[in-house]
């Protein structure tokens, strides 16, 4: 038999309990009560069994009543009484009243084992005739020697205590179902406040607790320290008040180093573009300037080309984690594919560049500037850090609302370790890559940026033999709608 499956939910389950405490109590009253009702109908037969102290049953032997008629006496006596006479372990006649007079009653030799085997003692005993059905009967000593067994039919007895049975059962029923409706709704209105505390854990859940300002919701109102719910409720506001303090302090921390990290990118400016000018004016008098003396001005150009590519992206970064809005204008996204494959061809001459592009041009709202260097910066990671040879594939899509571009390449991949966080800043594959690579660590945490800034989503595939980057860009401007 398959079982009903257990309520899940704490108010299914108290419902469920309620209720199963109330049918094990009904079930108790029913039973307790349909036993005293038997027992106290069986008292009652057993007290008119032995009022008649073998009245009927002694009649049978005699041919005359006191009144002169012929026959057993039935005076006095209950319709379907039934009485017979034993004489020597046999049964020598059986009779029932039936409408005031007397019938024969057949016996079966079952029926005459079962009277034989009443103890003569005046108490009831309930047997089974074939005829007659479940019958009390007593047994009492006649005057011949004789016994006289006397019987009052069980069959009212039954019927009562079935009846009884039937109304209690229509009863509880009822009880049941009013009890688990009106404790279902009480139930209900219980724990509506662990409901409060549950739908308040689900909003605190859903806020964007990772990064950026966060406004916390209110206190919970069921506080109450005598209740269990006012217990979690206070524990709840409890920790969202430390919450809350911890957030803050991390956003002023954050905001500190935004600040700092945009100041310290737009003051070095300057300075490095003063370095950078002096540079180049220097090389171009080469006449004048002893070898070692040039090799070291093209260090400090080249150097200083590097250091104003680190500021630049810094200070990107920076204006995009501070929420500085991008332009929004339509974009052909393929177009800006087409130039930066044609850049990164020129760059990499050994790399095999595949574009795989649709026939009509894919736009995108958006900052072409922004998505034309965070595509630069894509092909140029697959270009710098894979050997001569490798085939990098530009792959363009559309899906749905969004526009997906995939940059793949069969060079070694990136090491596991690294995967989850390759793109945060200055994570680099090799920390001993030689820097005339002019890796800084910056392009792929500049994809992220760039991309989320724009609504969309940066995921990275990559083993042993593959690494594929993919971006989604949204085709409509979520924020016009």
């Amino acid at each position: 038999m398959k079982r009903l499956p257990a309520p899940r939910t704490l108010r299914g389950q108290l419902t469920a309990g309620l209720v199963a405490l109330l049918a094990l109590a009904c079930l108790a009253v029913g039973i307790t009560t349909a036993v005293a009702l038997r027992g106290f109908l069986m008292g009652r037969l057993d007290e008119q069994l032995a009022a008649s102290s073998g009245r009927f049953a002694a009649s049978l032997e005699h041919e005359a009543r006191p009144d002169g008629d012929n026959g057993p006496d039935t005076r006095g006596q209950a319709d379907a009484t039934f009485g017979a006479r034993l004489l020597n372990g046999q049964v020598t006649q059986a009779a029932v009243i039936d409408d005031d007079t007397d019938r024969a009653v057949p016996l079966t030799s079952e029926d005459k084992h079962a009277l034989t085997t009443i103890p003569v003692n005046g108490n009831g005993h309930t047997i089974h005739l074939s005829d007659l059905g479940r019958y009390r009967v007593a047994a009492v000593d006649g005057d011949d020697g004789d016994i006289m067994i006397t019987g009052l039919p069980l069959h009212p007895v039954e019927e009562t205590a079935h009846r009884l049975e039937a109304v209690e059962a229509v009863l509880f029923t009822a009880a049941l179902l009013a009890t688990g409706i009106a404790g279902a709704v009480w139930v209900r209105a219980s724990l509506r406040p662990l409901q409060r505390v549950t739908a308040r854990a689900a909003e605190v859940a859903d806020l964007p607790l990772a990064s950026g300002e966060v406004a916390m919701p209110s206190p919970l109102p069921d506080t109450d320290p005598r209740t269990e719910v006012g217990q979690v409720g206070h524990a709840l506001n409890h920790m969202l008040g430390h919450v809350e303090d911890a957030l803050t302090r991390r956003q002023a921390v954050e905001e500190r180093l935004r600040r700092f990290a945009a100041d310290a990118s737009h003051e070095l400016r300057t300075p490095v573009a003063n370095i950078r000018g002096h540079a180049e004016l220097a090389l171009r008098h080469q006449a004048s300037v002893p070898p070692p003396v040039h090799h070291a001005l093209e260090r400090i150009d080249a150097e200083s080309r590097r250091m104003t590519r680190i500021v630049d992206d810094l200070l990107l970064l920076a204006r995009l984690d501070a929420g500085r809005p991008l332009e929004r204008t339509p974009v052909d996204l393929t177009l800006l594919i087409l130039n930066a494959a044609e850049d990164a061809r020129a760059a990499g001459p050994t790399h095999r560049w595949i574009l795989d592009l649709p026939e009509e041009p894919v736009t995108v709202p958006g900052d072409a500037h922004r998505l034309q260097q965070a595509i630069g910066n894509l092909l140029a990671n697959a270009r710098t850090h894979t050997p001569s040879g490798t085939q990098v594939t530009v792959a363009l899509t559309t899906e749905r609302e969004h526009a997906c571009l995939e940059v793949s390449d069969n060079g070694p991949g990136i090491p596991a370790d690294i995967r989850p966080e390759i793109f945060g800043r200055f994570v680099r594959a090799d920390t001993a890559r030689s820097r005339n690579t002019g890796s800084t660590g910056l392009g792929l945490a500049i994809v992220d940026a760039v991309i989320t800034a724009h609504h969309g989503t940066v995921t990275l595939d990559s083993s042993d033999s593959h690494t594929t980057v993919r971006l989604e860009l949204p085709l409509r401007d979520s924020s016009v709608d």
